[in-house]
């Protein structure tokens, strides 16, 4: 049985914005499930009515084992959520952020110094539990901030942007973290992120959200293999030698990304390459930038929304990334 089971799930807001449509998902017992989706797409409401935060329109969910309309309580005490804004004080040491939250949830003191002295060996930060948090570098206070979601001993742990703002060591670092963590407490871990490669190399499955509907769900393998050719992608110097290259006849499938740039799935790269340059030839056209992709994840997205996933990023989106980033140092 689904220890999340949604049905219908709506979000309508004032002016008539439907955030989220009918919403069907099953998330299983102990998996990192992977919600992705571009800024605007439905994601953040949609975690936003599952962690009881905001109240659906109409449908409903089984959280589990609870009614997301009449046990809002229950959920609350069963859920942890880890935002991707820091919210541990810096000027507090690292247990005594941990022992806060202990209190907000009338944990026991023994039963919260035992657990919370677990929380800090699974992320490596016990020698430094009793450091302030201003101390940290970004890497450790991001481990601070996960385990801070774990303080409840919740079923169910919600990641919004978990490694924001952290390097590309650092990430990778944060990803042995995290699935240690489901390893060991055994709990079900609903991801969001904008590193596809993290969804990638975490998720048990992943939902591709857009428009407020789920557009496919399946594991890595199955969405990446369901791509079925080799991405061609071409940079020209104009929009018209785009929109002619754009028509190359043994494409399985052709798109314009902005003005110049051109993306073309073909079943075997090795064997049509040579023959689209030929083609081009033909028409007096000569690609500034070549570049081929065998599938991955990027191209998924790409193939089912669109657009790829960092497009949208807006100016509130890019300022909560630099205030993490500038925290984090």
């Amino acid at each position: 049985m689904p220890i999340i089971k949604t049905e219908n799930l709506t979000k309508i807001y004032s002016g008539n914005i439907k955030a989220v449509s009918d919403l069907n998902i099953e998330i299983e017992e102990a998996e990192i499930y992977g919600l992705l989706g571009k800024n605007g797409a439905g994601k953040t409401t949609t975690i936003k009515m599952l962690t009881t935060a905001i109240e659906p329109t109409s449908g409903n969910a089984k959280v589990a084992g609870y009614d997301l309309l009449k046990d809002r309580e229950k959920i609350r005490n069963i859920i942890g959520v880890v935002p991707q804004d820091l919210t541990t004080d810096a000027d507090l040491k690292g247990i005594e952020n941990l022992r806060m939250i202990a209190a907000f949830y009338d944990i026991p003191k023994s039963v919260a110094e035992s657990r919370i002295n677990d929380l800090l060996n699974i992320v490596d930060l016990t020698d430094w539990g009793n450091k302030y948090v201003s101390q940290y570098s970004g890497g450790m206070r991001k481990r601070l901030e996960l385990i801070c979601g774990l303080v409840n001993a919740p079923k169910i742990l919600f990641l919004d942007e978990p490694t924001l703002g952290l390097d590309v060591n650092t990430r990778a670092k944060m990803w042995k973290y995290i699935r240690d963590i489901q390893k060991e407490l055994g709990v079900t871990i609903i991801l969001t992120s904008h590193y596809l490669e993290e969804v990638d190399e975490l998720a048990n499955r992943i939902s591709i959200i857009d428009h407020g509907k789920i557009l496919v769900t399946g594991t890595p393998d199955e969405l990446k293999s369901s791509l079925k050719g080799d991405i061609i992608t071409m940079q020209f110097s104009g929009s018209d030698e785009a929109e002619a290259a754009r028509y190359y006849p043994n494409a399985l499938y052709s798109s314009i990304s902005g003005e110049d740039k051109v993306r073309i799935k073909v079943e075997n790269s090795d064997v049509e390459l040579p023959k689209i340059l030929s083609y081009l030839t033909q028409k007096g056209i000569s690609p500034l930038t070549i570049n081929v992709k065998k599938p991955s994840l990027d191209e998924v997205f790409l193939e089912y929304t669109g657009s790829s996933i960092d497009e949208d990023i807006g100016p509130e989106q890019f300022r909560r990334m630099m205030q993490n980033v500038r925290r984090l140092r």
